[in-house]
């Protein structure tokens, strides 16, 4: 199976459709006597875990599950007609995920409705096991994650997935699952490695009918920090996301990335790194998109490197950042079972401020589509002190283009390569105002390259496609990078988001 592929079939890999004689009654999901809930519950559940040693979740799986591979795994799929709420019209219903693969830390699933918390029970009449045969007396192995979905009229189909530590994905209708985000992320890209929080417990809410709305609580835990999470989750046309998150320190922590989300990049135009490739081109998400806090629009490609390379940019107040897949046409990538243009835009905007910080953009050498190689994140300026807390809201956009649009042209083309031994670059930059000639004959580059000088600019104006192309050279001298920024401008005045990029040899 092709890469992509796997990816996505493992996402869905339990939510698959197989045939099923006397299955349980849709949304009669085996459940734990009620307890009082109410959402400082979380909250509190976190206090008490920040103030004791770190203690990660342990449940040993029978030896039939601990060391599946990835097809073993993909064969365990939920058996139709046992999803919670299936037959209640609710708008939603839901898959607790099998433990295997990765996948094997356990998670407590609740369902809350008036005030009361009631903890799914595992059942492996729930499961179809493929060739695997697990022994009779199984025993409750809890989960692995979260599958939720939404009514459609021929059915249910999905709207997000939670598993694996705080990893969780969502798309917008009528697209493939790609960009991954995170609950929370620690030292990315850091030493002295990375921490992955993880969450230990999700309670949801049983829907009104015809609300379109699935309120989330989870609580969040690693040797560092302690959380509490609300989400809010809203899948119309776009899926809307709404993340309330309380972080408590259980030790001095700082290098937190809030609003984490993660994508693959394997090769285009812009690093020619696989020219042996059949396809035009492979990647889940073409750059990353900013709105500063001073409302600057920003654009940023992102490639393959050779090298790891962390670009930051500093700001107070951020008003918006994303991933952001640009290249929507088929023809761009000549993928038929990757389809790179049906995977979703992630853009997070904050609600409140966010205050002195940088935005943080990974781009991580890899040699398989399968890698998630490019992540963005905000990272805070100050962390959190041990036994101190530090709340924070966003939200998310899982769409085709987010909402919040540049009011300028916007750069709707990146290539690089070489000539006469030196970098040439190719930028396209297209919007409305560049239909107009006059105008886009007045059209202006404003370059920079630091360091580097940059020679023999040229600007192609097309009417047709209401672009203005930029090609031009940089001599880096002696060199090994150089951060280049790019702004179209007329009468002194940008009429393009600011592209932005780093050249390395």
């Amino acid at each position: 199976m092709a890469g992509p592929q796997r990816r996505e079939f493992l996402g869905l890999a339990l939510g698959g459709a197989i045939a099923a004689a006397g299955v349980r009654p849709a949304g009669a999901e085996p459940l734990a006597s009620p307890v009082p809930f109410a959402p400082e519950t979380v909250l509190k559940a976190a206090a008490q875990l920040a103030a004791a040693p770190f203690n990660a979740p342990s449940a040993p799986l029978p030896s039939v599950f601990s060391g599946l591979n990835f097809d073993q795994y993909a064969a365990i799929r939920r058996v139709p007609g046992t999803a919670i709420w299936a037959d209640q019209k609710l708008g939603f219903s839901l898959e607790p995920l099998h433990r295997g693969f990765v996948y094997t830390t356990p998670i407590t699933i609740n369902i809350v409705e008036n005030g009361l918390s009631q903890r799914v029970i595992y059942d492996p009449g729930d499961f179809e096991f493929g060739k695997l045969q697990p022994p009779a007396a199984i025993g409750d192995l809890g989960f692995s994650g979260l599958r939720i979905l939404r009514a459609t009229d021929g059915g249910f189909e999905d709207a997000a997935i939670f598993q694996g530590a705080s990893f969780y994905r969502s798309r917008a209708q009528g697209q493939n699952f790609g960009v991954t985000a995170r609950g929370l992320s620690i030292r990315t890209g850091d030493e002295p490695g990375e921490e992955f929080p993880l969450f230990r417990e999700f309670w949801v809410e049983r829907p009104t009918p015809a609300s379109n709305t699935l309120t989330m609580y989870a609580l969040l835990d690693s040797a560092s920090v302690t959380g509490s999470f609300r989400f809010t989750i809203r899948p119309l046309e776009t899926t809307i996301i709404d993340t309330e998150m309380t972080l408590i320190g259980r030790v001095a922590t700082d290098k937190l990335g809030i609003g984490s989300m993660a994508a693959n990049y394997l090769f285009s135009s812009l690093d020619h790194r696989r020219a042996d490739d059949w396809r035009e081109a492979v990647y889940e998400v073409t750059g990353l998109q900013v709105l500063s806090g001073k409302g600057e629009w920003l654009w940023r490609p992102v490639c393959n490197r050779e090298t790891l390379q962390v670009s930051a940019f500093s700001d107070v107040n951020l008003r918006g950042f994303g991933l952001l897949q640009r290249s929507r046409s088929f023809d761009a990538f000549y993928d038929d079972e990757g389809r790179w243009e049906l995977r979703p835009t992630l853009w997070i905007e904050p609600i409140g401020d966010w205050g002195e910080g940088d935005l943080r953009l990974l781009e991580i050498p890899a040699a398989s589509e399968a890698n998630a190689n490019i992540i963005a994140q905000w990272r805070l300026k100050s962390g959190v002190a041990a036994g101190k807390s530090q709340s924070l809201a966003y939200r998310q956009f899982w769409c085709w283009t987010p909402p919040s649009k540049p009011p300028l042209a916007v750069c709707t083309s990146s290539r690089a390569g070489k000539t006469g031994g030196r970098p040439r670059f190719a930028v396209e930059m297209t919007g409305d105002a560049f239909a107009d000639p006059q105008k886009a004959a007045a059209a202006a580059a404003d370059l920079q390259a630091n360091p580097g000088k940059i020679g023999s600019v040229k600007l192609f104006p097309y009417k047709d496609r209401k672009s203005v192309r930029v090609v031009f050279d940089l001599d880096p001298g002696s060199e090994t990078y150089s951060e280049l920024r790019l702004t179209l401008k007329i009468d002194n005045q940008a009429v393009s988001e600011t592209w932005l990029y780093r050249w390395t040899a």
